[in-house]
């Protein structure tokens, strides 16, 4: 199993006493950067921790249990301290991200691109199988009558909520398709709805706050799945695929990039305790991640004045 299954005093393919250099200067270079770190993440982060974060796109208890496993587990695979933070918001994660409070965050496709811009030496580290060809599912509520359709002229005279502003799946491709049909994507009947995150818009369109709304594909897969989701939502249309979620590592903590790679891209769906980080993020498994893969997302997204 690679560097999973390493003894504690050796690692990914590095020799015992390598190693131990490889963990020392890796802790000082972390308690370096969290020596600078001003935000409440550092209050609560000892020196030397690896410092993890996400976007807020589902419930927070969800994300609770999701990037905690992830935690122990690459603690223990690396043989480091590592410690989840969780943010208030999108904007916050890539802002922590930029000051270095955290080092490693899981961000969407045009999140990553944005705190890549402003983070000089930041790279991406892996992505899912899933997210080589992810999609975003547009959903109504029934009693507009709108079944499963290819066409996205209808929801034009909707009352629309998309989810965070900075949402990949939840705002950027969808606000893309929806242009290249020949929908105004800010045209909605008094402007969209921004609910903040893919769960939010289901409850919106549920309640009927919002006639329609748009969300990631995972998320209404495992909500639907759980038989989370009321029959009052129902699925419209399914958009073309894009490469979006992916974990970005920070310029301070580089020295990490081998190693967390190779612990992402070693898990396997056979061995249980890497299936429980698989199953919680819905991937059969972790590949590694390029810059290249977000140009796109980069494009599209100075397209519509969401990168500078």
């Amino acid at each position: 199993m690679g560097v999973r299954r390493a003894p504690r005093s050796g690692g990914p393919g590095i020799p015992s006493s390598s190693r131990r250099a490889f963990l020392a200067g890796t802790a000082l270079a972390l308690a370096t950067a969290a020596c600078g770190r001003s935000s409440p993440v550092a209050s609560s982060t000892p020196a030397g921790t690896l410092t993890i974060g996400a976007i807020p796109d589902q419930d927070p208890e969800v994300l609770q249990r999701l990037y905690g496993t992830v935690a122990r587990s690459m603690s223990a695979a690396l043989d480091l301290e590592v410690a989840y933070s969780p943010v208030t918001d999108y904007a916050a994660a890539v802002s922590l991200f930029r000051t270095g409070d955290l080092d490693l965050v899981w961000f969407g496709g045009l999140t990553g691109v944005q705190a890549r811009l402003q983070t000089p030496g930041a790279r991406p580290i892996a992505q899912r199988d899933i997210d080589t060809d992810f999609h975003s599912v547009f959903v109504v509520n029934a009693a507009t009558g709108l079944a499963l359709s290819d066409d996205l002229r209808p929801l034009a005279p909707l009352r629309f909520t998309y989810g965070a502003e900075t949402s990949t799946s939840g705002r950027l491709m969808p606000a893309w398709f929806l242009q290249q049909a020949g929908v105004d994507p800010q045209g909605f009947p008094g402007g969209p709805g921004f609910s903040g995150s893919h769960d939010a818009t289901l409850q919106l369109v549920a309640s009927g706050s919002y006639q329609a709304g748009v969300l990631n594909e995972q998320v209404w897969t495992s909500r639907s799945q759980e038989g989370a989701v009321d029959p009052a939502v129902v699925a419209h249309s399914r958009t073309p695929g894009y490469h979006d979620y992916h974990w970005l590592l920070g310029p301070q903590a580089a020295d990490l990039a081998d190693p967390v790679r190779a612990y992402l891209t070693g898990l396997r769906a056979d061995d249980p305790d890497d299936a429980e980080v698989l199953d919680l993020f819905g991937a059969g498994s972790f590949v590694p991640a390029r810059v290249s893969d977000y140009d796109r997302i980069e494009e599209i997204g100075r397209s519509l004045g969401l990168v500078t």
